[in-house]
């Protein structure tokens, strides 16, 4: 199914989300993560969906999220301006992911800062696509992906940062903040690209910040960064960045990833 057809085929009964799941939603053992921390997101949109913009989510990957998926969600505080929002996704009756989600409302303020620029890259026009790479996962054939700087996992490159141009397949998925909380997880780790061969990573967290309101981005395209900070004793640390096809900040984010290799 997909991204759009997936979220609509998930039903709500009682309080909680049913979604049937996809094989070609997985990567391993599990759901891509980007797709699991949508389908949460989307449990609070069907019970809260007058709460304002999505301001931040963090993502704990706790176990494999595969079959039929159920989410929880739970209203943990709601003030005038800001609500948090903590979800459950359980697997086969265990909890695969926990999530918690900010939502919050624009304000006056004094303060402007935007202090995140592209990185120097060619653009996507000038960029064409290479052929499937034998260790993609299931879940990107609902992405297009052209790769800006860096390689593809198991590629031996010397560096520790990743930078490629992505898009949903599915047109519906642009600018909505779902697509974005998707695709914001699409890279594969940076240090993946330094392995030699591919092996086995999985993320234990992520977190996601989103910069305003406004997400939409030319043709659906964003540019993703991840940058590793650290890599070491099977475990790496690394920052993420989201921008749009004009270079104007969308999302920031970081995340922990167990290596086995």
């Amino acid at each position: 199914m997909q991204f759009s057809e997936l979220l609509a085929a998930a039903t709500m009964e009682g309080d909680v989300l049913r979604c049937p799941g996809s094989e070609n939603w997985g990567q391993g053992r599990t759901m891509f993560g980007g797709m699991g921390a949508a389908i949460s997101f989307e449990r609070i949109r069907r019970e809260h969906d007058s709460l304002p913009p999505l301001r931040s989510a963090q993502i704990a990957y706790i176990g494999p999220a595969a079959g039929e998926l159920m989410v929880e969600a739970k209203v943990l505080r709601q003030g005038k301006s800001t609500t948090f929002v903590d979800t459950t996704l359980l697997a086969e009756g265990r909890i695969a992911s926990k999530g918690q989600f900010v939502f919050g409302a624009s304000r006056e303020s004094t303060v402007q800062v935007s202090d995140n620029p592209a990185p120097q890259v060619p653009h996507y026009t000038d960029l064409e696509a290479s052929g499937p790479h034998p260790f993609q996962p299931p879940f990107f054939r609902y992405f297009e992906v052209l790769v800006a700087s860096g390689g593809m996992v198991g590629s031996g490159q010397s560096t520790s940062e990743l930078t490629w141009w992505a898009r949903h397949v599915d047109q519906a998925a642009y600018g909505t903040e779902s697509g974005l909380l998707c695709i914001g997880d699409l890279l594969p780790p940076a240090v993946g690209q330094m392995m030699k061969t591919p092996a086995p990573m999985s993320s234990v967290n992520w977190q996601i910040d989103i910069f305003g309101d406004d997400l939409s981005t030319e043709d659906g395209w964003y540019l993703i960064q991840n940058r590793a900070q650290w890599g070491g004793g099977g475990w790496s640390a690394q920052d993420m960045n989201v921008w749009s096809s004009d270079g104007r900040p969308i999302a920031g984010g970081r995340q922990t990833v167990v290596v086995f290799s």
